[in-house]
């Protein structure tokens, strides 16, 4: 059938309107979940085959072509004021180790706990959480203190899916260095900070006997946390600060990567490490995948929502509120299904004609080559 001129406009004009009105719904039904998906951070690491000396210092030529982060921001980002000293990092991956320095700025540089796997962030700390799968499980985290005292931990999930801290896991071919700007645990003087170095073996990133070492283009999930605690000088000692009713004032907590949550063991909100063997320049580009992943997370915490206000899962994705298994991801169109009992859910997303991620009631997400 052909068209006259104003017909053809007509069609035009509503044309327009469904986009638009496309993207409204799309923005609508991430309302109330604002916090939990604001872009993360993301940094390019780029290989190096110098030799990294681990001694805090960081003067070899590979460290100083490697940029810093952006300064740490609080935990929950721009819903607390900015923190008050800067956090920085830096990394490198060679064929064996990923390599992690930070430079902390810190007044008063203080640390008591010098015995591994003490809970570290006792004392003020930096800490590392690495996922190398993306699945949201199996995943690392790395405590530090000035005295380079060492907690590190594996969760084979999430607190919040009833995972546990495996505490005797140790990166055992890890190597860590501190270099302190200052006098440690010395009130009387000021301090400039703190910097930590570390080469992790991507072994110790490793689950069984596959190790897996990084390709070039290839994207992790990482992000770093600081903990700060206020405190003041009694007999010539650092103590923690109290309420009235001498209560411990919570720490402060500063990251890389806002979680939009005060949580870190949300590694869907980490930032991204894209691994790169290329020299100069290299732009990151976010995986059509983790796009579409958005969706999957944004069902998964309506569904916890759900669970926790009726005490099962939703049946069917119209019950949250979700009109349409149709969604456009990054001008692809997409389509939704979810399969649930009042106990358990999975939740597919594929593009037409391709393939897409599920995700189940534990938060674990995987790749789906086919979609029923």
């Amino acid at each position: 059938m052909k068209l006259d001129a104003g017909s053809r406009k007509l069609f035009f004009v509503v044309c327009l309107v469904f986009l638009a009105s496309a993207d409204v719904i799309a923005q609508n039904v991430f309302k109330g979940f604002e916090n939990l998906f604001t872009p993360p951070l993301s940094y390019v690491v780029h290989h190096t085959s110098e030799p990294i000396v681990i001694d805090g210092d960081m003067s070899e030529p590979a460290w100083q072509q490697a940029e810093w982060t952006s300064n740490f921001t609080d935990i929950e980002g721009s819903l607390r004021p900015s923190p008050k000293y800067n956090t920085q990092v830096k990394m490198l991956w060679g064929d064996t180790c990923l390599y992690i320095a930070a430079r902390i700025t810190e007044p008063q540089v203080w640390a008591t706990l010098k015995q591994h796997d003490q809970v570290i962030f006792n004392d003020n700390d930096f800490e590392v959480f690495v996922n190398p799968d993306g699945t949201s499980h199996h995943y690392y985290e790395i405590e530090f203190n000035a005295l380079n005292t060492v907690f590190d931990l594996y969760m084979a999930k999430p607190y919040r899916n009833g995972g546990s801290a495996l505490i005797p896991f140790n990166q055992s071919g890890m190597r860590s260095a501190i270099k302190i700007d200052g006098t440690l645990n010395n009130p009387v003087d000021a301090d400039k900070g703190w910097t930590v170095e570390m080469a992790i073996p991507f072994r110790d990133l490793s689950l069984g006997d596959n190790v897996q070492i990084p390709g070039d283009g290839q994207v992790w999930r990482i992000n770093f946390s600081r903990v700060e605690w206020d405190t003041k000088v009694v007999d010539g000692k650092y103590v923690r600060l109290t309420d009235d009713k001498g209560h411990r004032l919570p720490e402060r907590n500063w990251v890389w990567s806002a979680q939009g949550v005060v949580n870190m063991h949300y590694p869907e909100r980490w930032g991204y490490l894209q691994f790169t063997k290329q020299d100069g320049p290299v732009v990151f580009t976010l995986p059509y995948g983790e796009q579409q992943k958005k969706y999957l997370w944004l069902i998964y915490y309506k569904q916890k929502q759900w669970f926790d206000k009726y005490h099962r899962y939703a049946v069917s994705l119209k019950q949250m509120g979700m009109a349409s298994r149709k969604v456009k991801i990054g001008n692809l169109p997409n389509t939704l299904n979810m399969e649930a009992t009042a106990h358990q859910f999975m939740v597919f997303v594929a593009q037409q004609g391709g393939s897409g991620y599920h995700i189940d009631q534990d938060g674990f997400v995987q790749q789906t080559k086919t979609v029923k």
